[in-house]
């Protein structure tokens, strides 16, 4: 097995990833996302994500997409782990684990004051793969979202009273 960071002539597999996840976790219609927008996302003048991608062989056999966070209490930046995903054929070979691994080694390697992540709760598997890891499920924590005509109208109705952010 080698753990790689995605190349830009990765994307277009790393977007097949991305959608055998959305199939797995029956979200298929959220995943909207091309393999231009990610390549952008990932190489781009300003990159906001990063991706590292597992091979058995000349297979690709799962991926970790993730990127920076910042906590407020602990005056430091953490790295969220946006997705982990291993195709089933791969399960049980230890690609998970080294996946989540080595983003763990780059947030030690980074100084980051947390390594986190969301799991699905339905995901019983995931769940108790995690917490054999050593994770918390943090029990107490709902993510909140805002997409689509919510987030337009609150940006609209709010813009007459706030500056604009820099870039």
């Amino acid at each position: 097995m080698e753990i790689r960071a995605a190349r830009p002539e990765d994307c277009q597999t790393l977007h097949g990833l991305v959608r055998a996840l959305a199939e797995y976790e029956k979200l298929t219609h959220m995943a909207t996302g091309t393999v231009e927008q990610l390549r952008a996302e990932l190489f781009g003048e300003r990159p906001v994500i990063e991706a590292v991608i597992a091979w058995l062989g000349s297979e690709a056999a799962g991926f970790a997409l993730y990127f920076h966070n910042y906590s407020t209490f602990l005056a430091r930046r953490g790295l969220y782990l946006e997705d982990l995903f291993v195709i089933p054929q791969a399960r049980g070979q230890g690609v998970g684990k080294a996946l989540i691994g080595h983003c763990a080694r780059l947030a030690v390697e980074r100084s980051c004051g947390r390594f986190e992540w969301t799991v699905l709760d339905w995901n019983r598997p995931a769940i108790a793969f995690y917490e054999s890891l050593g994770a918390q499920v943090l029990p107490d924590w709902q993510i909140c979202r805002m997409t689509g005509e919510a987030l337009e109208r609150l940006a609209r109705a709010t813009a007459l009273t706030s500056s604009p952010q820099r870039p």
